[in-house]
Formats: structure tokens, sequence, C-alpha cells
């Protein structure tokens, strides 16, 4: 039977076939189907797509890592590789978090949140920078460019270019809470002029847990130019994590506070019916052909398990509603079988 096997498996990789292919053939799935979550650990799962490739990228906490494939439902079967381990020592030593690729003007970037050796806490964390020239995040050298030079210390940095300029915002500590904040940048690793605060925890379903958080923030720009900025609210450990967002109109300033609203209520919660829970820190991308919109995220499958490893990566399509504000619905389950992303 194992010589039978190997041939089996053999036979399968002759033709192209992955396992990922197989074992959805095995579960009753179509070639053109997937179920979530995409790996069974992943937190804070980030996705880009340049080209025919996707890349992939998540909290490992000592190391950074990202993934390569056309089809980013099969991330199992994805290219893997580490491009950076941390110092022993320095301001970037442990606890290496929520690490997000982005290409720019021809140049790839890693940011990602790092504490100093020593300091593990809130009074030592910020946001670091990795550069590389190559065409392929995964070939090249990355070069470690710093320390982003913020106001306040803090984690999950992003950036974003709007109408010819380029912004950063992270997610600072100022006092007991954690807020959303945002600065101009003249090169991707420079901050330059006033850092603005955008929003507090400032509602009830923001505190959960028994912190006042906004954390992971992530820009989308709406069909008709509005500015949308998702975030994560409360504490990762609470099963009310969940995502709030800010709406700024076409052609406002998003250094202007006053131009950005905040939803009254999460636009993406906790499905108990659905087994999901605590789902926060994510992402944005489009399918190969450009037509889908699509988000990516960590949950839980059960109730109380915390902020652990065991949070994975899932995605699902949404799509913008009559008054151009995405509309992401609930978390889909496990057992529902979702179309790949359209090519």
């Amino acid at each position: 039977m194992a010589a039978s096997a190997a041939t089996v498996l053999a036979t399968i990789a002759s033709l192209g076939i992955s396992s990922a292919t197989v074992a959805a053939t095995a579960q009753g799935q179509s070639a053109d189907q997937f179920s979530n979550p995409l790996l069974l650990s992943g937190p804070d799962p980030w996705v880009t797509r340049e080209g025919e490739f996707y890349y992939y990228m998540h909290t490992l906490g000592n190391r950074l890592a990202i993934w390569k494939t056309r089809d980013i439902t099969n991330l199992r079967d994805a290219e893997q590789k580490t491009i950076w381990t941390p110092p022993p020592s320095g301001p970037n030593a442990q606890s290496i978090w929520a690490p997000e690729l982005h290409r720019i003007d021809g140049k790839w970037y890693v940011y990602y949140t790092a504490a100093a050796n020593g300091h593990d806490d809130d009074d030592h964390r910020g946001i670091f920078v990795l550069e590389n020239d190559s065409a392929d995040p995964l070939q090249g050298e990355w070069r470690d460019r710093g320390q982003i030079k913020t106001r306040y210390t803090g984690i999950d940095g992003t950036t974003f270019s709007h109408e010819g300029r380029r912004y950063f915002v992270y997610s600072p500590y100022v006092g007991p809470d954690s807020v959303l904040s945002i600065s101009r940048m003249s090169d991707p690793v420079t901050l330059t002029g006033e850092e603005v605060i955008l929003a507090r925890p400032d509602q009830g379903w923001e505190r959960q847990g028994g912190r006042q958080i906004l954390e992971g923030p992530e820009f989308l720009l709406g069909p008709k130019g509005d500015l949308f900025l998702v975030y994560s609210a409360s504490a990762c450990w609470s099963d009310d994590y969940a995502l709030g967002m800010l709406r700024a109109p076409a052609g406002s300033d998003p250094l202007n506070a006053a131009a950005w609203t905040k939803s009254r209520t999460p636009v993406f919660a906790k499905s108990r019916e659905n087994s999901v829970f605590a789902p926060g820190h994510n992402g944005f991308f489009t399918s190969p052909d450009g037509k889908e919109h699509w988000i990516i995220y960590h949950a839980n499958p059960g109730p109380d398990m915390k902020c652990t490893p065991k949070r994975a990566p899932r995605i699902q399509p949404f799509h913008f509603g009559a008054d151009g504000a995405p509309v992401f619905g609930k978390p889909v389950s496990s057992d529902q079988k979702l179309r790949k992303p359209s090519a």
C-alpha cells in the first residue's frame, strides 16, 4: 500500500495537481472552490498582489517570512521564504508583529512592529522598515531602514498614496488608549509635518476586554472617491474584537481629523452561528482580473480562545453599497464553500 500511495503522489505531482486540490476534491469541493481558514495559524495576515502573484505575510513573532503563490486560497502549498530575523539586541529585537509588504516606486518595503530587547512592553514598541530593490521580494537583499520616527510609541503601521501624496497611519499609545494617527511621508521611510490623531476608542464596542484599543488601520478607496480607514477595535483577547470604520468624503484632506466620521457600530463582528470569533486585523486585495474586492482577516473558530497563534487567516469577497461604502457582511463559516477569486 505504501508503494501504491507513493505512485499516486508521484502521478499527482507530475500532473501539476496541488495537494490542496486533492484535499478539496476529497471534501466535496470543486477545483474553483475553497473554504476558510487558509492556514491553521496566521495572526495579523496581510496580502498584496503584484502581477500574477500574491504575496502573503503574518505575525510569526521571531522572524519575517513571505509566502508567494498564484492562488491565494492555496497558501498551504505556497513557496515560503524567511527574509529577515531580528538582531539579538536593539530596538527591534523581539515581538515581531503585523508585517505589511508594499510595492512603492519600484521597490519593496516591509513595515513591521517590534520591541526592544529587555523591554517587551508598550513603552518600547515601534514600527520599523525593510527595503528591497529586487522585482521579486523573495529575491535580492533586504536592508534595514530603521525605525519610523513617530511621535509616540505604537504598533501596526501602514502606508497609502492618495492624490499624489503618501501617508502613514499607525496605532500609537496615548495615555490609556490606543488611537489612530496619521502623518504625511516625504518618502517611504520618513515622516514629515504634523502627526494628527484621527480617532480615539470612545465607543463601548471599542473597549471590550478591559482595554481601549483602536489598531490595525487599513486604507480603502471607495468607488465614488470616498476615503475609508478600516481598523480593529477592543482587545485582541476579547471575542468582541471587531472592525470599525472611518470615512472621509471625496476630496477631503486625509490630515483633517474633522473630515472623518466613525461608524457607530462595528462593520464586521463575530458570528456565533458561523463559529467565527474575534475577527479583525484585516487587509484588502482584488482578484486577478481586478473585478472583485476581497478582505483578509484573522479569527478564532471558537469562543474564549484569546490572542494566540490559533488565530487563522480567512478571506471573503465584499462589495460597495449604493452609498459608496464597503459592505462586508458576516464572517463566513468554515463549512461554507466559496468561489475562488475570479481570474
